[in-house]
């Protein structure tokens, strides 16, 4: 039983740390930007609720992977923190106005860190990769910058701008 435990509480302090991060990246555009989003008590609030819908999503993950049905077992974990929240969202007007209080961009500094730190553990694996798969990613990556500068110039010739 003791096994669990260390896991959520390694789990805790990860969370906590990328709410410190958040924290951090909010001072440090306070003091680049005064106009941005201030931080006040409403802040640690906002801090504190996601944190704990992460904890609850990673708690109902792990419940899950109890589950007979294989797509349930499988679910992400990210995929139990949305759900979690959307419906803790929908139940309390405070979870919203709490959340709102963090600044978005603060918030992904840290998701970024963590994706690029996830990449770098799996160079390692992408070397193994056939070389056409950089062939494929550079059109998909061109395709993609394309697709959306037409569906933004459509978007604007159509407001008028």
């Amino acid at each position: 039983m003791s096994i669990p435990k260390n896991k959520y509480v390694k789990y805790g302090l990860i969370l906590l740390l990328s709410v410190a991060l958040i924290l951090f990246t909010m001072e440090i555009k306070l003091i680049k930007n005064p106009e941005s989003t201030p931080i006040t008590t409403m802040t640690f609030a906002g801090l504190g609720v996601l944190w704990l819908f992460s904890m609850i999503g990673i708690f109902i993950s792990t419940i899950m992977q109890k589950s007979s049905v294989k797509f349930i077992r499988n679910f992400p974990i990210l995929g139990w923190v949305s759900i979690t929240s959307l419906l803790l969202c929908l139940l309390s007007d405070f979870f919203v106005q709490a959340i709102q209080a963090v600044d978005f961009l603060s918030i992904t500094t840290p998701i970024l860190t963590f994706a690029g730190i996830s990449v770098a553990n799996r160079l390692v694996d992408l070397r193994n990769t056939s070389w056409k798969v950089a062939i494929v990613a550079v059109f998909v990556f061109t395709g993609t910058y394309a697709g959306s500068a037409l569906l933004a110039q459509i978007g604007l010739h159509l407001s008028g701008n």
